[in-house]
């Protein structure tokens, strides 16, 4: 077991959820059971699925949750490009939030990489 709260990458995707929810915090009404929904589940799911792989017993249960982590972190990617195509994220916050993603999904491909390595 290892304690999420420590891993630079759980931070990272944790502070990106919490500027999702307040970048969507502004969508219309209407988008709140659609996309800000959407949104707002892929982003949150990375930092619990880090959470959760550092509760199994292991490195490959680790890898296995992170890799659920960056399928959260690809899915939020196209929804926040989606969000700023239809006009609901404007492009300041949506180049922000997009960088803070491709972070996250580098750190977690070498978290993964480096899970391999010693397994």
């Amino acid at each position: 077991m290892r304690p999420f709260r420590d891993l630079k990458v759980w931070r990272k995707a944790h502070g990106l959820t919490v500027a999702v929810y307040k970048a969507t915090s502004t969508f219309p009404k209407e988008e709140l059971y659609g996309l800000t929904s959407q949104i707002r589940r892929s982003s949150a799911s990375i930092p619990a699925n880090i959470a959760e792989g550092c509760g199994r017993s292991g490195g490959p249960e680790l890898a296995r949750f992170l890799h659920i982590a960056l399928g959260s972190a690809s899915e939020l990617e196209y929804h926040l490009l989606l969000a700023c195509d239809l006009g609901l994220l404007d492009k300041l916050h949506y180049d922000g939030l997009a960088r803070d993603v491709t972070e996250v999904k580098r750190m977690l491909t070498a978290f993964i990489q480096k899970l391999k390595a010693e397994g």
